[in-house]
């Protein structure tokens, strides 16, 4: 079984400035993650979170889950979350941070990831491929 976490404000995707983000809905990158599963022949989990905490709860429940791998856009949390970069190393599931934009070509603060130290690798800039290719590289443990 896999987990996918998305992040705070994902729930905005196709709202939330789309000269950014893009038209895609969560729920078409949802479908979208769930139709490759089928082809990978894996077992998805998905869900989306506001709070901090709540993300931090769902990477710990995941030691309990038996989750083999986590495929995770932490969203602003990227920048500044140490609770959630040591809930990922804590766990020590295999861990890919994905992100729609290129984080290195947007504003100054957004250039750094305090999750990416602690993660297998991180897939930004490819809009919706970001989370393909992160689940692909993610089930094929290609490190």
């Amino acid at each position: 079984m896999y987990l996918v976490i998305h992040g705070p404000n994902l729930n905005l995707l196709g709202k939330r400035e789309p000269e950014v983000y893009g038209n895609l809905t969560l729920e078409d990158i949802n479908q979208q993650l769930k139709d490759l599963a089928v082809d990978l022949e894996i077992e998805l989990t998905i869900t989306q979170l506001n709070g901090e905490g709540e993300i931090v709860d769902c990477i710990h429940q995941a030691l309990n889950d038996e989750i083999e791998g986590i495929l995770i856009n932490p969203g602003a949390y990227t920048h500044y979350s140490i609770a959630i970069r040591d809930a990922i190393s804590g766990v020590e599931i295999p861990t890919v941070e994905v992100h729609l934009s290129n984080i290195y070509q947007r504003e100054d603060f957004r250039h750094k990831s305090v999750i990416a130290p602690v993660v297998k690798g991180q897939v930004s800039g490819l809009g919706l491929n970001s989370y393909l290719l992160g689940l692909r590289g993610l089930v094929s443990e290609v490190w």
